[in-house]
């Protein structure tokens, strides 16, 4: 946060510092719970839709080598991460930036560090095609799902009024359509329902520092972050200056969710710091100008432990076998 933000920072947080009685339903002008799922008009949700979604997340041949899964870098028995500073991509190539999470991804107001998609199903294309990550081709990854029976009928249920739905927009709007499932209600959900006693102590006072030293300034809405984009001059990366070549934008990013932060390290668009509280004292100091005491990083540290949220249960998928026509790996460079 730059000095000339000040002001108005000051007035925000006295306006916000209203909000922050005994009762927790007055937090939602904050705050707001997770939806059971994210739905959306232009992709509307439905149980074929779904299940062909998580069985392509789950898909190694939409990688141009056949290795490489949605699930290898946004893990599911994780926190949605790999918890790598940045991810492996073909060919063992290392990604520029850290894999945010996956679990409520669909809730944000975009998505990538830079923003540089909208939704989860302009998202879902990017990773594929990217030459550094997945490395396929639309051409490779249509041919392949076309040459497998189960997945022609698959995509038929999931789509039927499309005569040829197999593209590679279907392919994303059916991986996003099972992302908008992917929530995880935490105990901050539950007290902002009104359950008092789903907040610890601890939690409790730091949801209070959270607020008063202006974290909330930026991390809040229904994914405590994610909503806005703010300078970060940390580290060498230009952040969404590489999308927009606005001049402006250098050393801008997406604000992070914290939603389940507790088990998303490494921290930050680079993945350089691997300690919560760490992370917390870097960020007061170089957004907020503030020195946190010892005992006011471990409380709120507690409250972002609150964000931890249950992981929904998921069945991995049985994929269907490959045929003589589907295209062989290729694990190629070039």
């Amino acid at each position: 946060m730059r000095r000339t933000g000040i002001v108005t920072l000051a007035l925000l947080l006295f306006s916000l510092l209203l909000y922050l009685p005994s009762q927790a339903e007055d937090l939602t002008e904050m705050f707001k719970p997770l939806p059971e799922v994210a739905e959306s008009k232009d992709n509307p949700l439905t149980p074929e839709k779904v299940e062909l979604g998580k069985m392509l997340y789950f898909e190694p041949r939409l990688s141009k080598s056949g290795f490489i899964s949605c699930n290898s870098c946004h893990g599911l028995t994780s926190g949605g991460v790999d918890n790598l500073s940045t991810s492996i991509g073909h060919g063992w190539q290392i990604g520029g930036r850290n894999a945010p999470s996956v679990f409520n991804a669909a809730v944000l107001g975009s998505q990538f560090w830079d923003g540089r998609a909208a939704t989860v199903e302009e998202q879902a294309k990017g990773p594929i095609v990217n030459p550094v990550e997945m490395a396929a081709t639309e051409e490779l990854v249509v041919e392949r799902l076309k040459s497998i029976p189960e997945y022609v009928a698959l995509f038929k249920k999931a789509f039927p009024k499309e005569k040829d739905p197999i593209t590679l927009d279907n392919i994303a709007k059916a991986i996003a359509a099972f992302e908008r499932t992917l929530m995880t209600p935490s105990p901050f959900d539950a007290y902002l329902k009104g359950d008092k006693n789903a907040l610890s102590e601890d939690a409790k006072k730091g949801l209070k520092l959270f607020v008063k030293k202006g974290c909330v300034f930026c991390h809040n809405g229904v994914g405590i972050g994610g909503g806005s984009f703010q300078k970060f001059d940390y580290g060498t990366d230009e952040g969404r200056y590489t999308v927009t070549k606005n001049e402006k934008d250098k050393k801008v990013f997406r604000v992070a969710s914290l939603r389940n932060v507790e088990l998303t390290y490494p921290y930050f668009h680079d993945g350089s710091v691997w300690s919560l509280e760490e992370a917390v004292r870097i960020m007061a100091k170089k957004q907020l100008g503030v020195k946190l005491k010892d005992k006011e990083v471990k409380y709120i540290v507690a409250f972002l432990k609150s964000l931890t949220g249950k992981r929904p249960d998921i069945t991995i998928p049985v994929l269907p076998p490959s045929t003589a026509e589907t295209p062989k790996p290729d694990v190629s460079t070039n």
